[in-house]
């Protein structure tokens, strides 16, 4: 018999060992058992009472600190937890130092120190699956001429300095690529005097022999090396012909270095994933204060909701309502006052007008009408929080990014012309919810809603704001029309009224006063389709009961998506629907544009919106087990975002561990991504983090989703100890499938790598093709906080 098939029973008759009763108590619990067992457990119940003389001393197998403990003659030195668990053991024994006790402390820390490997090697486990790459998005690197692997020595001097030794890394006529060993003190702002030694030697210029100017363009290092990146800004044409001819000369013996090239169209493979699903609806200002005007807005496959909530009935935009002269200007001459840029707004229909209503955070605070916009305005249908980002552009950098050597770096005059007359771009974000409306009716007020007629926003008449839309894959085969009508759908024995977003000829979007109930299983499911108020413009062609197809539905089936059901016949819908555009394409909004002029004006508005990234875009990529986070977007290296994850050990690496550890990836990203399909817009989560900074340095980050906190009294404490312990983080994190990449946008990069490095345009391709999922994570921390009132008194 083995004692370890007994051990329950000696762990429950241990504690009662020293009682005066104890072998009445022993005969009771052991009457099952044979004689033999009976004895064995007796001899060693007797054997762990036993005194014992051994001493214990933890020093060099703890790394915790260890003090001295007294037991009568015997001298052990132990850590906390052993002193905890020699404590516990001796309260077994009547205080006695008896062998069980020994052997529990010893295995008492000989748990503790293989849990906390354990922990170690969890730990490094989680960090190492969710340490991710960053890929530049947008602040692409214009390479105008080839450029060579080529390593010669090099000496480097700035000013009074004494020179550095190094080697150059990559060379080209115009710039170079240098290595240098640490530690190398210089100031990025102010030139560099390099010589080529190697080509000094070898040819005898005047340039080589003084050195060549060098402007520092980028800065990394590491406890060992520093890189450059340099770009010649001294030395004369006949420098320039011989560093051509080593080039030409070389070529044959060197790589052609294409790593800029990479970088750059590993960047636009990945925004061709982004930004199909860009949420907000970036916004083009004209001219500068005391008259900024929008003029134009840019949009994407995700962002025409917003789009159409600023449409009044008569479907012109009130959005240049809400964003006024006055407050332009107030956003665009204080940037780094967020009150400027946090609006609120909401919409009251009255005889068949729709009348809007909007205030910016600074405008109720100054005004003593917080509480009662907030709480009064949360209580509409159409309650809306807004947050406006905005950079001012800079000319000095082309418009056009030059990826391949040779490529040209200006658009048609007339784009170039247009992108010049822009000085800031805008980014409007839709940061509401339902749960967050709910919060803001906490705010209480005893002032009558009149005195909000003040916030009325003036009726817009005209259509100021141009729509440029982006090109994708498009698989539309007509334009949209920005459109509002009533509408009435039939579903089975349910009739349910509603309005137009916007239509083509073969179909249209619509959105319902409720949700309907539809059949999740039927992905062809048809409704009946009425157009009330276009019937008088139809004479006899009857407007009802037209059979559309659902294609896609949002926000929870109350906006559709719907495509005529063609059959035998004509359909009556289509018909009508194409004679009514042809006849009114001058005063409708187009929605998508196809000619050439239009795409260069959309792609040049891109390359502007990317320049500076207010968010933080991440792709998810498909792995042979599973899935993972493939790298982030970055737009701006120091942006507050992204510099919260940047991991202290690598350069342009993230950790999202805080974020997506203890099951949090799949549970809040990929399971929901699965579930999606590429034409759904972005849903989203949010989470609250606590940041802290304890003495080691390192930021340390504690989250949570908001949806698991619970009610909203966990929420607010969650809040206040963020502020307690450091400060208090929230984050909006979006999340949706992507389609198949857009290779025909690379397409020319790709071949130029290809031709120099096969293999690398094959992975670039292969990853491309794994991202199955795309999101963002926003910061929303000032938003937060306001929907608690409780927080701001």
């Amino acid at each position: 018999m083995s004692l370890e098939e007994h051990s329950a029973l000696i762990a429950q008759l241990k504690p009662l060992l020293m009682e005066p009763d104890f072998d009445e108590v022993f005969q009771q619990l052991t009457l099952d058992e044979s004689n033999s067992t009976r004895f064995l457990v007796k001899m060693e119940l007797n054997r762990l009472a036993s005194p014992c003389t051994r001493i214990i001393d933890l020093r060099d197998k703890s790394e915790l600190p260890c003090d001295e403990i007294r037991q009568g003659q015997l001298r052990h030195f132990l850590d906390a937890p052993a002193k905890s668990a020699l404590l516990e053991a001796m309260s077994l024994f009547r205080d006695k130092y008896t062998l069980g006790v020994y052997e529990h402390v010893l295995q008492a820390h000989k748990e503790r120190r293989q849990r906390q490997r354990q922990d170690k090697a969890l730990d490094k486990s989680q960090a190492d699956n969710f340490l991710v790459p960053g890929v530049v998005l947008g602040n692409y690197l214009y390479r105008c001429e080839q450029r060579m692997n080529y390593s010669i020595k090099i000496s480097l001097q700035q000013g009074s300095q004494p020179a550095v030794a190094g080697v150059t890394l990559d060379l080209s006529v115009g710039g170079a690529r240098i290595r240098l060993p640490n530690p190398v003190v210089v100031d990025a702002s102010e030139p560099v005097r390099i010589k080529l030694l190697e080509l000094g030697e070898e040819y005898y210029f005047q340039d080589l022999q003084q050195g060549i100017e060098y402007q520092i363009v980028e800065l990394e290092t590491d406890n060992d090396f520093s890189w450059m990146r340099l770009k010649r800004l001294g030395g004369s044409q006949a420098l320039s012909d011989l560093l051509e001819q080593v080039i030409l000369s070389y070529k044959l013996r060197y790589k052609v270095d294409i790593n800029d090239v990479l970088l750059s169209t590993t960047g636009l493979g990945f925004e061709r994933h982004y930004l199909p699903h860009l949420p907000h609806l970036p916004l083009f200002v004209a001219g500068s204060a005391p008259a900024p005007v929008l003029s134009h807005m840019l949009l994407s496959q995700d962002n025409s909701q917003l789009l159409h909530y600023f449409q009044d009935e008569n479907n012109i935009s009130q959005l240049p309502g809400m964003l006024t002269q006055p407050r332009l200007t107030a956003l665009l001459a204080e940037p780094d006052n967020a009150e400027h840029s946090l609006f609120f707004c909401f919409t009251h229909l009255v005889q068949g007008k729709l009348f809007f209503y909007s205030a910016s955070l600074a405008e109720l605070k100054r005004q003593s009408r917080l509480a009662l916009f907030l709480g009064f305005g949360s209580t509409k249908a159409s309650w809306r929080v807004f947050k406006l980002m905005q950079h001012e552009i800079s000319h000095q950098k082309g418009y056009k990014p030059a990826i391949l050597p040779g490529d040209d770096n200006r658009y048609s005059p007339l784009v170039e012309q247009q992108l010049a007359g822009f000085s800031h771009v805008l980014q409007l974000m839709d940061l509401s919810s339902a749960a967050a409306q709910q919060h803001y009716q906490g705010w209480q007020y005893d002032t009558d809603a009149n005195a909000l007629k003040g916030f009325g926003q003036a009726k817009i008449t005209d259509k100021p704001i141009k729509l440029v839309a982006m090109e994708f894959s498009e698989r539309r085969q007509e334009s949209r029309f920005a459109f509002k009508t009533k509408v009435k759908i039939n579903l089975g024995q349910e009739e349910i009224s509603g309005i137009s977003q916007d239509i083509s000829g073969r179909g249209l979007q619509i959105k319902l006063e409720k949700i309907p109930q539809l059949d999740k299983q039927d992905k062809q499911q048809v409704v009946l389709l009425n157009f009330p108020g276009l019937q008088s413009l139809a004479g006899k062609t009857d407007l009802s009961q037209m059979p559309y197809r659902l294609v896609r539905q949002r926000k929870r089936g109350q906006v559709l998506h719907l495509n005529a059901v063609m059959g035998h016949t004509p359909h009556v819908g289509i018909e009508f629907l194409n004679r009514l555009l042809a006849h009114n394409k001058d005063k409708l909004e187009q929605l998508v544009e196809r000619h050439a002029e239009a795409k260069e004006l959309a792609d040049g508005m891109k390359n502007l919106l990317l320049r500076e990234l207010h968010s933080l875009p991440y792709f998810v990529e498909k792995t042979v087990k599973s899935a993972k986070i493939a790298c982030l977007g970055v737009g701006n290296p120091g942006a507050r975002l992204s510099a919260l994850f940047a991991d202290a050990a690598a350069t342009q690496s993230f950790n999202l561990g805080p974020l997506l550890r203890d099951g949090g990836f799949k549970r809040l990203l990929l399971e929901p991504i699965r579930q999606m399909k590429a034409s759904d817009n972005m849903d989203f989560f949010e989470v609250f983090i606590q940041v802290s900074q304890p003495s080691s340095g390192r930021l340390h980050l504690k989250s949570v989703a908001a949806c698991e906190l619970g009610e909203t009294r966990a929420q607010i404490d969650f809040i206040r100890q963020a502020r307690t312990m450091g400060r208090f983080v929230a984050l909006r994190v979006y999340r949706g499938a992507t389609d198949k990449p857009d290779m025909q946008y690379i397409r020319r990069e790709l071949e130029y790598i290809r031709v120099h490095a096969s293999h690398r345009a094959k992975q670039l391709e292969q990853q491309l093709w794994h991202i199955i999922g795309v999101g963002e994570l926003l910061d929303i921390t000032q938003e937060v906080e306001l929907r608690y009132p409780v927080l701001s008194s």
